[in-house]
């Protein structure tokens, strides 16, 4: 396994009391170093602009990247941009970039980015909901025109629905989205019935859901729709806030429940994707839970298929 991240990522300033502060990767990077000392991480290249255009329209691209030399301007009530967003912004997509590169090529068969700004939000045309361009989908998109792959699933268990990542790919029948998130929250998107091209599939979670709920929403709904597509590469948009502490959402999971996920997810790369995973950090505002699910997830993710538990 290898980590990806790099120091410009701290310097996405959102100002006093944002929730997405630079103290959310300090302190992921700081729990995940502490939990397991040998993990190798890799500083993660810039993106190209020829890469960001693959799923992002060249407006996006001038906004982000003409961020002011002091300061801040918002993008959207919820979006900043600093000075130090540019670099941020063009790492956290190099990460997923360079982590399928090396999981496609064999260097690694998973690949765990820690990075910001997260990215599910991002549209093709539009920065939103803390999200600047959607580091996933430009992942996503990379495994399809470089390496010809015929089916990639995106599974993001982020608390919010990754609005920006479905409609990228609702109408690309070799990407497969599969979100579990909570009913009634930003972005209010994410309906049963949004079922794209059939590549879509949403499972809502009613505010107050606890570990049952969200397990059987896997179990019944979305892993059985991962296995029918057996993806040959399985990307991970991975939000601790579902988490009982995170204060953006309502939800009643601990970190054992992103622990069980990962190795069911896990599983199923084994026996499809050659167990290729590339996992990109997402949300989770509360910094002892997103410690704790973060070393939860790396730690399911490094025991791999052999330790989850059978069906």
């Amino acid at each position: 396994m290898l980590g990806y991240t790099h120091p410009a990522c701290l310097e996405h300033d959102t100002g006093a009391g944002h929730p997405e502060c630079p103290e959310r990767l300090g302190a992921l990077l700081e729990a995940v170093h502490e939990a397991f000392p040998d993990l190798e991480w890799i500083e993660a290249p810039r993106a190209t602009r020829g890469q960001l255009l693959r799923v992002h329209e060249p407006e996006l691209l001038a906004s982000v990247l003409s961020a002011p030399l002091l300061g801040t301007t918002r993008l959207d009530p919820d979006t900043v941009v600093s000075p130090g967003s540019p670099e941020a912004a063009l790492r956290a997509v190099g990460a997923g970039i360079a982590a399928t590169e090396a999981v496609l090529h064999g260097e690694t068969d998973v690949a765990f980015c820690a990075v910001r700004p997260p990215g599910h939000h991002a549209t093709r045309d539009a920065a939103m909901g803390f999200c600047l361009f959607d580091n996933i989908a430009v992942a996503a998109a990379h495994a399809l025109d470089r390496f010809g792959l015929a089916r990639v699933a995106i599974v993001d268990f982020d608390v919010h629905h990754g609005n920006g990542t479905q409609a990228i790919f609702d109408r690309e029948p070799r990407v497969l989205y599969l979100s579990s998130h909570q009913s009634e929250l930003y972005p209010w998107t994410g309906a049963g019935n949004e079922r794209g091209v059939g590549n879509i599939v949403n499972a809502l979670l009613p505010a107050g859901a606890d570990s049952a709920l969200f397990r059987r929403a896997w179990r019944e709904i979305l892993l059985p729709a991962l296995d029918g597509f057996a993806p040959q590469l399985l990307l991970i948009s991975a939000g601790f806030d579902g988490d009982r502490r995170d204060p953006l959402a309502q939800l009643a999971l601990g970190p054992d429940d992103f622990g069980w996920l990962t190795g069911e997810l896990s599983r199923l790369a084994a026996r499809h994707a050659q167990g290729r995973i590339v996992s990109m950090l997402e949300g989770g505002y509360d910094l002892h839970a997103l410690r704790e699910g973060a070393v939860a997830h790396v730690a399911a993710l490094l025991a791999g298929p052999e330790a989850a538990p059978a069906p």
